[in-house]
């Protein structure tokens, strides 16, 4: 349809509001309140237009064709001031300390509206600074938008914040017929009003700090930027998220040191809020750059040496490297046919490929079609702990789609489950992995091939009673119960699930999509489970999305050719070897960070995207060993355009990519893979993989799994200061219960050949179970985990009495 906007024609789609017509448009209408992707809250009214002669509000008018709107009218910017003046009354005179100050959307909108007088007035009320844990609310600078409490709901999914009474005056009564409406309505609200935690006192959520990163003012800050910096002494570099697959676009905010030191440092990081979302690791993970002092010639040349005599048999590596550092090795292995050892690509890889054999083409869903489904299925991934992101648009699929899904993992996440009572938690049980997809099979595939004919049959008989009613000779009704046989699914039953609940669940849904994470991959049956849900994808209305476990997993998975260990000797990059080219304490030589490097990675969403350099590296990258190898390019980015054709990526150079979302929301990240190509020139194997029957023959109470808690994502992300802790088993309360374990106690847990003896903490927002954290190097939990995520562990206290 097309509607008008103060003269322009603008295009729009069914269900549009105005105010979204217009961004997408170019067209400027002021907003403090709103926020994409959210529901309007009408808390400012800065947005009020006349349509078709009448006033109304462009956050919530859905657009009409035809509709005739206009919004810069000299009456609209009056009342705009009006409103700018009631939001100025009492506001602290502190901006040349504040910390939003250059950036403050107060300050920005009482210029456009050109306030330059006051003629309201109230009394004062005491607001103090109040400590929220990382976060610091100041309800001096407050202006009640409501934007924290809205994005913590729609979009983070912790639900964390709300307004509580202030317990000021109401405005004087007399000011009602001298002001507008509108302006008088906004005051009367801001007066009521404060923002506080839902138990009162502290936050308890992701620590994402979404609500920082949106609010207009500086009312809610980060403790470890307040005030360190002036805003406009920031430069901002964009970037990349290089602690998770989503590679969300992300800004290092960077300025010298201090007045006596110009060395560069990030400051903190920062988004484009209304277009992306950022994760607690994206948002403070950021000072983890290499100390390195200086290039060292001596152990380099030897790294040389180790190549050209051929010493070299495995090089182990890890996928937080950019997709120009995996083409480098993959190059080199060509040139010295060592083994690129890297286990969590090598399972994605295998799976992915098992996948797209038998499907006939790559998998098919975005973050984008997540956040448009209004059905949603998630199997094998612990999701806030694995991808944080995209749990966030999950969360707010189901809460503005009005949706409803499914969540299967032993582990049951307490808040997860609270998004709403149309997402389900199906705690299944441990190696019920390919029953998941057998049901989705069986109740959504339109047609199943012969191999698989036995998931039709997987039925069992239940008589039940039924009321039915009749009419006697007289016509007078008769109710009678009688028995009646129905079938249903016993692959429900053995998951735990009421499959009736499902028909409720399904009612008006149309766009449908499964997420499938980390359990899938590390599993002896994950070839069945791929071809299973390769089915999935071809036989059903489901879009399927997996989830890379790492930054560039897949962009790994698509450059590089991976293999097991020989026997011989490891370099390690990144990682420990017999000799190490590595970010970490334990090397031999030092490698540059992913926030000292150009480059690209390949996020979850298939799209290949750039990130900057934020601040300067002294030592040797893994360029310089290339060039001195024999390979040759001045920077590592020259092999961005280089990158092969035939795994999908084009021959687009690194400064040509473009990053950036445009006012409508259009992703203008680098670019798509060419995932036909990919899988064009994949090597066939339609062989049906064996259905390995996976039993986990051990007690549920008994599995640990293998995850981190929320945010602190892998061991680059903990030796930042935010972070920096020491690893622990993190249990449910009733994990401890049935074990007989005190919170905060040291415990052994073991199998017949290893122990690890750590400290066990509560998570009380799990429920039936414990995992165990991969982000601290100085305990290796990979020996416990051989082919799957889960593991049944013995635990026992340690008594130092």
């Amino acid at each position: 349809m097309k509607i008008n906007i103060n003269g322009k024609e603008c295009l729009a789609n069914d269900g549009d509001y105005v105010l979204q017509v217009a961004r997408a448009n170019d067209i400027f209408i002021p907003a403090i309140c709103y926020l994409n992707d959210c529901s309007p809250t009408l808390a400012c009214r800065m947005c009020m237009v006349e349509i078709d002669g009448k006033r109304s509000y462009a956050c919530n008018t859905k657009v009409k064709d035809g509709m005739q709107v206009l919004s810069n009218t000299k009456e609209l910017w009056d009342e705009r001031n009006a409103i700018m003046q009631t939001y100025c009354i009492n506001h602290p005179l502190q901006c040349g300390v504040c910390d939003k100050s250059g950036e403050c959307e107060l300050q920005n909108f009482t210029h456009k509206a050109q306030v330059d007088t006051q003629n309201h007035w109230i009394k004062e009320i005491d607001r103090r600074h109040q400590d929220w844990g990382a976060l610091q609310y100041d309800p001096s600078l407050c202006i009640v938008c409501e934007r924290c409490i809205t994005v913590c709901k729609d979009k983070i999914g912790d639900s964390e914040l709300k307004t509580i009474a202030r317990g000021g005056d109401a405005p004087d009564k007399d000011f009602k017929d001298t002001m507008s409406k509108d302006a008088y309505a906004v005051w009367t609200k801001f007066q009521k009003s404060l923002i506080a935690p839902q138990n009162g006192t502290t936050l308890d959520c992701q620590e994402c700090a979404e609500c920082v990163s949106v609010c207009p003012t500086g009312a809610i800050i980060n403790k470890n930027f307040q005030y360190r910096s002036n805003a406009w002494e920031l430069t901002r570099i964009p970037a990349s998220n290089p602690h998770s697959s989503d590679c969300e676009l992300m800004y290092y905010d960077v300025k010298q040191k201090s007045i006596k030191d110009n060395t560069k440092v990030v400051y903190r990081v920062s988004n484009d809020f209304h277009f992306t979302t950022l994760n607690k690791a994206a948002r403070f993970a950021y000072d983890i750059a290499s100390d390195c002092k200086g290039k060292d010639e001596v152990e380099f040349n030897r790294l040389v040496s180790l190549f050209k005599d051929n010493k070299i048999k495995n090089v182990k590596f890890n996928s937080y490297i950019t997709n120009e550092e995996a083409y480098i090795l993959e190059l080199l292995r060509q040139k010295y046919g060592f083994n690129l050892v890297n286990n969590e690509a090598l399972c994605f890889q295998d799976f992915l490929k098992t996948f797209c054999a038998h499907s006939g083409s790559f998998y098919n869903a975005s973050s984008d079609d997540v956040k448009k489904s209004d059905f949603i299925v998630i199997a094998g991934s612990f999701l806030r702990h694995d991808n944080p992101t995209l749990s966030y648009k999950v969360n707010n699929a189901i809460v503005m789609n009005k949706g409803a899904g499914l969540y299967f993992h032993p582990i049951k996440d307490t808040k997860f489950s609270k998004i709403a009572k149309n997402f389900v938690s199906v705690n299944c049980d441990y190696g019920k992995e390919a029953q998941v997809l057998e049901f989705i099979l069986q109740y959504f595939a339109k047609d199943l091939p012969q191999n698989l004919a036995y998931i039709k049959d997987a039925f069992y008989e239940e008589q039940i009673e039924v009321e039915v009613k009749s009419k006697d000779a007289e016509g007078n009704e008769i109710k009678e119960k009688k028995q009646e046989t129905i079938k249903k699914s016993s692959l429900a039953k053995e998951l735990g699930f009421d499959e009736d609940k499902l028909k409720d669940l399904l009612l008006k849904k149309a766009n449908f999509t499964l997420i499938i994470g980390n359990d899938y991959f590390y599993h002896e049956n994950a070839k069945y489970l791929a071809y299973l849900l390769a089915n999935i994808q071809k036989l059903t209305d489901f879009k399927v999305m997996l989830i890379p476990p790492r930054t560039n997993t897949l962009g790994v998975s698509l450059l590089c050719k991976l293999s097991k260990a020989s026997d011989g000797f490891t370099l390690g990059y990144n990682e420990r070897g017999d000799f190490s080219f590595s970010n970490d304490e334990h090397n031999n030589l030092a490698s540059s960070n992913l926030l000292e490097q150009e480059g690209t990675f390949v996020n979850y969403d298939k799209r290949l995207v750039p990130t900057n350099a934020a601040l300067k590296f002294k030592g040797y990258y893994l360029n310089d060993l290339a060039n001195a190898l024999g390979l040759d390019a001045l920077y590592t980015i020259e092999y961005t355009e280089q990158l092969p054709k035939d795994k999908g990526f084009l021959n687009i150079a690194f400064d040509d990519l473009t990053n950036h979302y445009d006012n409508a929301g259009n992703n203008h990240r680098g670019y798509l893979i060419d995932t036909c190509e990919f899988v064009k020139n994949l090597k066939q194997d339609n062989q049906i993989p064996q259905n390995i029957k996976s039993i986990c023959e051990c007690k549920k109470d008994d599995i640990v799994i293998l995850a981190n808690p929320i945010g602190n994502l892998s061991k680059y992300t903990n030796k930042s200061s935010f972070f920096n802790e020491c690893a622990s088993l993190y249990a449910s309360k009733d994990y401890l219960a049935k074990h007989n374990l005190k919170e905060n106690s040291m415990v052994k847990i073991y199998d017949d050949k290893d122990e690890i003896i750590i400290k066990v903490v509560l998570d009380k927002n799990i429920e039936n179970g414990a995992y165990l954290p991969t982000f601290d190097d100085k305990i290796n939990p990979y020996k416990f985990f051989k082919t799957r995520r889960y593991y049944a562990l013995n635990i026992k206290e340690i008594s130092y009495e």
